[in-house]
């Protein structure tokens, strides 16, 4: 119980964070962006491999200096353009290769480590600071940020109930041994039932778009819990980390929020383009 309230008052800030929203969401996702791949990297170091967190965090410095950059020019009315993007993506790979030019010092895997981590975590959790900024842009969308939260950790915790209660079937044994099929379908539909809640409760012109994000976001999040486990049994770590007592690091806490997240952001796109978003805005 104690460990349970420790984490609690550990993770109270993100959400303060998190209902603030705008710059200080951004900011937020910044910060947590850099201490996940630092998290990452670190569990590379047990397999003996070396990936650059100096070259990471730049990558992140810089990649959240174009959104703010793509932000203020969309405010501004101006076309919008992938160069910036595109840009960071070359120099990402470019400094990760450039990386191996110590030869006798490093290994192939060393810059594909740096190059996963980048895309995979940084990259990835950036999604959630273009909703924040999407937010800004769009004033009546700024709720929408708490859809990637309620996706990742409703379907974990329903999730967890479930299986607890019916579980009987392996979902992955050799990737998670207690995930069950019954908690994953509990977690998809907790989910859907959750999703639905917010969307009638806050945003009930897309109840229906609520409940499709639910249902997408319970199917991804778990895929994205799967895959951080993956990467732990390969390294041959229990966690990530160890910040949030009972729950290891930030890593481990945040696993499918970095599938989510990305989910979110490129629905409300797609809904936006064909003008589905309209009738809120």
């Amino acid at each position: 119980m104690k460990t349970r309230i420790l984490s609690g008052l550990i993770m109270a800030p993100l959400l303060v964070i998190l209902i603030i929203g705008g710059y200080v969401l951004y900011a937020g996702c910044f910060c947590i962006g850099v201490m996940a791949v630092y998290e990452f990297f670190k569990g590379f170091r047990a397999m003996e491999i070396h990936a650059c967190f100096p070259i990471a965090v730049c990558a992140a410095v810089a990649l959240y200096g174009v959104g703010l950059y793509e932000h203020r020019m969309a405010v501004a009315g101006a076309e919008q353009s992938p160069f910036w993007y595109m840009l960071w993506f070359f120099a990402v790979v470019l400094a990760s290769l450039l990386y191996l030019f110590k030869i006798e010092e490093r290994k192939l895997e060393d810059a594909l480590a740096t190059i996963t981590g980048i895309f995979y975590i940084v990259f990835f959790s950036y999604h959630i600071g273009l909703i924040a900024t999407m937010g800004m842009e769009v004033g009546a969308m700024k709720n929408l940020v708490w859809l990637v939260v309620i996706t990742a950790f409703g379907t974990d915790i329903m999730a967890y109930f479930t299986g607890y209660a019916f579980g009987k079937h392996k979902l992955c044994p050799k990737i998670s041994p207690k995930k069950t099929i019954e908690g994953s379908v509990g977690g998809t539909l907790g989910s859907i039932i959750l999703c639905g809640v917010f969307g009638f409760f806050f945003a009930r012109p897309l109840l229906v778009h609520c409940l499709i994000i639910g249902l997408l976001g319970g199917i991804i999040s778990q895929f994205g819990d799967l895959t951080a486990s993956v990467f732990k049994r390969k390294m041959g770590i229990k966690d990530y980390g160890n910040l949030i007592p009972g729950h290891g690091g930030i890593l481990d806490r945040f696993d499918s929020v970095l599938f989510t997240g990305p989910l979110v952001y490129y629905y409300l796109c797609f809904a936006m383009s064909l003008g589905q978003l309209q009738v809120w805005n």
